[in-house]
């Protein structure tokens, strides 16, 4: 569960962070056939894209993490695992 919910709040700052910097009205800088438009900037989306990489392997690095515990501990319980690993 804590791993959903790393993704979620990583969706939701992603989502948050398009909802604020959607225009209407720009132009795409490669494709646009008026000289005089304005144009999108492409910074946030690249700043977008960068942070979706770096979520997914965020979670894939959570999810071998898992994969470890749970081969080496019955549970995956959190409280149970740091009983266990507690000196």
């Amino acid at each position: 569960m804590k791993i959903v919910s790393m993704d979620v709040m990583s969706t939701g700052a992603i989502a948050c962070y398009v909802f604020v910097a959607a225009q209407d009205g720009l132009f795409t800088p490669i494709l646009s056939e008026n000289p005089t438009a304005t144009y999108a900037n492409p910074v946030p989306q690249a700043v977008i894209l960068t942070a979706i990489v770096i979520g997914f392997s965020i979670q894939a690095l959570m999810l071998v993490g898992v994969m470890k515990l749970a081969r080496d501990n019955p549970t995956l319980d959190s409280n149970e695992i740091e009983k266990n690993n507690t000196p």
